[in-house]
């Protein structure tokens, strides 16, 4: 794969987003936390924040020691040859998983939909190690992909106003687990006991862009041994 052809928009008097890619794919990754880390050496103490996305990076500068012109040429400077990490440096995460209707009320939806049963939905998510591609929406959430095509579903018509923290779910070809107690609209399947964030854990996120995780499926005791709370989600909250 080529280096992508960067395309900078403005975000904002201080802010350019740099568009990398059109579309969503696991390639895009490894040209993402290039430049990431180019940038991040570029800017210096000039860089207030970074934020990675499927496809594009919001670069937001201080405008005391830039201004549009500088940060733009240091931008391109930046991006001049930009090779793929290694995107065996970011770490793995196994996520034990409870798959139960009582705590992922679209188990039988999403089934039902495939035309598979809840097991082999159930198979078919945890058998598959998921690339985060980026943070946002709540502290800590990471948006993870891809699903296989024969489990994406779309979101909720009408979003639950109370989402357990911990709740795995599916939206589109997306999947994540909810890291703290939140309104949401993803299919969920299931709940994992681990702790995804935190002022004690470093960044205040398990997941970090470039990360991999796999969903593992686990048995309601070992759930429970494991500190998950396995308070039932009606379907219809």
């Amino acid at each position: 794969m080529k280096a992508p052809s960067v395309r900078l928009e403005v975000a904002g008097i201080d802010s350019l987003i740099l568009r990398l890619f059109d579309h969503i794919d696991e390639a895009n990754m490894p040209w993402m936390l290039a430049a990431r880390t180019r940038l991040q050496a570029a800017f210096g103490d000039a860089l207030l924040d970074l934020v990675p996305s499927y496809t594009t990076l919001l670069l937001h500068y201080d405008l005391c020691q830039l201004d549009s012109a500088q940060a733009r040429a240091k931008v391109a400077e930046a991006l001049e040859g930009l090779q793929p990490a290694d995107v065996q440096n970011g770490r793995e995460h196994q996520l034990p998983t409870w798959y139960d209707r009582s705590v992922g009320p679209e188990l039988q939806l999403l089934a039902r939909r495939s035309g598979l049963s809840e097991a082999e939905v159930i198979a078919r998510h945890s058998g598959h190690a998921y690339q985060v591609f980026a943070l946002g929406f709540a502290p800590g959430f990471a948006f993870m992909g891809l699903v296989e095509e024969i489990l994406a579903a779309p979101r909720l018509s009408t979003p639950r106003q109370r989402i357990a923290a911990g709740s795995v779910g599916i939206a589109e070809r997306q999947t994540a687990a909810y890291p703290v107690v939140s309104p949401g609209g993803w299919n969920l399947i299931g709940r994992t006991p681990t702790r995804l964030f935190g002022s004690d854990i470093e960044g205040y996120s398990l997941l970090q862009p470039g990360d991999r995780v796999r969903f593992v499926a686990v048995e309601r005791a070992e759930f429970i041994r494991l500190g998950g709370d396995d308070s039932p989600l009606e379907a219809s909250q």
